[in-house]
């Protein structure tokens, strides 16, 4: 990160770094040194076709992972903790990717500032789960995974309007109605430890879709274009399968999400 010039580059240098915790760290680095002015705006790097991610967890298919129970048997909190690690782990990638593949966009530095504090936030939550699955006597790899958030990247590599209308506001946005849930289960399973920390990526998350929100109505509307009707296009596009209540709507609107935009496509 010492060597990147631009956020561009230090973007690239988060997606190129293969070990996790590494990724993760460099997230963090990155948001330092671009909130100190440390790194100038824009950059002509190129973004890798994939990011760089260690040797394991081993990727399957969704359907072939295996699913996840949470009770009393450690071994099932461990299943959920390195699912989410694994989310988190993409998420990283994916707010890099937006800073260097869409810098040419001419974007107002706000939209920089969001998607860098992103990046730093989701390094952190890696981290976070990182940690408490070694208290839990496990590691990140330990256990399979899937690819299909990197999936969702690439069908929408070619346009930021339609990255914005899957990433923060389908697959995020999906994170704010399956959390309370879980945190509520791993409370009644007395590990309030991971249910905090469950905790704060939830509050957290709320901000990362209210990102994603803002600036898919900004796109829009430079485009001449009705946001809501543009957004259920581009997910009946890009999204392949019917959004699924039910949904947490008092997350979703706090994170300016209405329920007019997503309801239609359930």
């Amino acid at each position: 990160m010492a060597q990147a010039a631009n956020l561009s580059s230090a973007a690239v240098a988060v997606l190129t770094t293969p070990e996790a915790a590494e990724k993760a760290r460099l997230a963090q680095e990155m948001a330092m040194a671009w909130q100190k002015g440390r790194l100038n705006p824009g950059g002509d790097a190129r973004p890798p076709e994939r990011p760089a991610r260690p040797a394991r967890p081993k990727l399957l298919p969704p359907r072939l992972v295996p699913r996840r129970r949470i009770g009393a048997a450690v071994e099932g909190r461990i299943a959920l903790l390195h699912a989410i690690a694994h989310i988190e782990l993409n998420a990283i990638d994916l707010a890099a990717d937006i800073l260097v593949r869409f810098a040419g966009e001419d974007m107002p530095r706000a939209f920089y500032d969001d998607w860098v504090t992103v990046a730093a936030e989701e390094g952190r939550h890696f981290l976070m789960l990182s940690g408490r699955l070694a208290e839990l006597g496990a590691a990140y790899g330990d256990l399979p995974a899937h690819d299909g958030l990197w999936q969702a990247a690439m069908e929408t590599a070619h346009d930021l309007l339609a990255r914005l209308a899957v990433v923060p506001l389908v697959l995020e946005a999906r994170g704010l109605d399956v959390t309370p849930a879980m945190i509520e289960k791993l409370s009644r399973a007395g590990d309030e430890k991971s249910a905090q920390i469950l905790g704060v990526i939830y509050r957290e998350e709320i901000g990362h879709v209210a990102s994603g929100k803002r600036w898919f109505d900004y796109l829009a509307e430079r485009r001449g274009l009705a946001p809501r009707e543009a957004w259920q296009d581009l997910v009946r596009r890009h999204f392949r399968a019917a959004l699924k209540p039910p949904f947490n709507e008092e997350a979703r609107s706090a994170a300016g999400l209405p329920s007019d935009f997503y309801t239609p496509l359930t």
